[in-house]
């Protein structure tokens, strides 16, 4: 462990460390590639307390500035480097039979010191568009290949190797699709190398004036920067990992799908007698449970109105019989087609007489 004393006061050299100090954190500020707006800051908040540096320092700022500013500078235009190029295909294969078509896909992987990133399988998969034609309508049922349906594979082979192994893996199988791509990141590299190059050499200089630093605001300030520019110096150190994997391993995605035959049509058979009597009974009984299930439903529906309009009938009823005048017979209407009485003759008054004496012979 480096045990480093921290004086409360400045010494000797203390105006020179501070604007050293302040000379690294204003070609950070002046560098938009290396510090970004977090050295805008830093310098912000450090240049007030490193104000009486003394004039004596400028030009060496001066200089540290300029430096900073020429080794973030924009970069001339880099020239493609086959080693730059990242390789990407995806390719599909009808083959016979799935499994041993895989096992001789992983063979061709490893020997071209490549590996397998990922695999899945998939049970009775139907093959891609475009080979319909080929491939029966019955899904899993007759003329289906053993073994799993479908796999793929995402396969990770040298760049060097990638078209090699490219046409050898389009033996196994008829080829349904096939995609190529590269990509030129020879630009990317560059400018992350160098970017990670100036990184480094800004740390290392932070770290120097940290070790010349004889105040605590001097050490506070540039601890604080060099945690910045580390994080920074980390971040592009795996971009610059993630690009070298990209150029060094190309991408082979090789999908296998089972080879398989249209089902034969299946023999219609016509029913019995006995199992046709068995239908029709079926079928009545559907018919009668529909009936009844529309009667419910009927019921269901004319409850409501029942229920409202019976009352209302018995109110009227009641309301007639009250209103009509007691002793009061409706008169009946003439039965239809009975013959009418004609009207009796008026009879004529006969004139009064005596009743007739008895006589003695009575």
């Amino acid at each position: 462990m480096v045990r480093r004393e921290v004086r409360g006061g400045r010494g000797k050299g203390g105006p020179t460390v501070a604007a050293a100090v302040a000379a690294v954190l204003l070609a950070a500020g002046c560098s938009a590639s290396e510090g970004g707006s977090a050295a805008s800051a830093d310098r912000g908040a450090v240049a007030p307390a490193q104000a009486g540096g003394g004039n004596g320092a400028a030009p060496q700022a001066g200089a540290a500035a300029a430096k900073g500013g020429a080794e973030a500078g924009p970069s001339a235009p880099a020239v493609t480097d086959p080693k730059n190029i990242a390789y990407t295909a995806r390719l599909s294969l009808r083959v016979a039979d799935v499994s041993k078509a895989r096992d001789e896909a992983r063979g061709a992987v490893e020997a071209a010191h490549g590996y397998v990133g990922s695999e899945s399988v998939t049970q009775g998969a139907p093959s891609p568009a475009g080979t319909a034609e080929r491939v029966g309508s019955g899904g899993s049922g007759g003329g289906a290949a053993p073994g799993p349906g479908r796999v793929q594979l995402v396969l990770k082979v040298p760049s060097a190797a990638h078209q090699a192994t490219l046409s050898d893996l389009g033996r196994l199988g008829d080829t349904t699709s096939m995609s190529s791509q590269a990509d030129d990141l020879t630009q990317q590299v560059v400018d992350v190398d160098s970017r990670v190059k100036s990184k480094q050499a800004s740390v290392d200089r932070v770290r120097a004036l940290m070790n010349e630093a004889k105040s605590l605001s001097e050490v506070v300030s540039l601890e604080g920067e060099l945690s910045r520019r580390e994080a920074d110096l980390e971040s592009l150190k795996r971009q610059q990992q993630e690009l070298a994997q990209r150029t060094s391993m190309s991408t082979i995605t090789l999908e296998l799908y089972a080879e398989r035959t249209a089902p034969e049509p299946a023999k219609e058979k016509r029913p019995g007698f006995w199992a046709s009597i068995g239908d029709a009974l079926a079928a009545g009984w559907r018919v009668l449970i529909a009936v009844l299930r529309g009667l419910l439903v009927a019921l269901a529906a004319a409850a409501p109105f029942v229920l409202v309009l019976a009352p209302l009938g018995w109110m009227v009823r009641r309301l007639r019989r009250r209103v009509r005048p007691a002793g009061a017979r409706p008169v009946l209407p003439a039965q239809a087609g009975a013959p009418e009485r004609p009207a009796a003759p008026p009879q004529k008054a006969e004139p009064w007489t005596a009743p007739a004496e008895r006589t003695g012979e009575e």
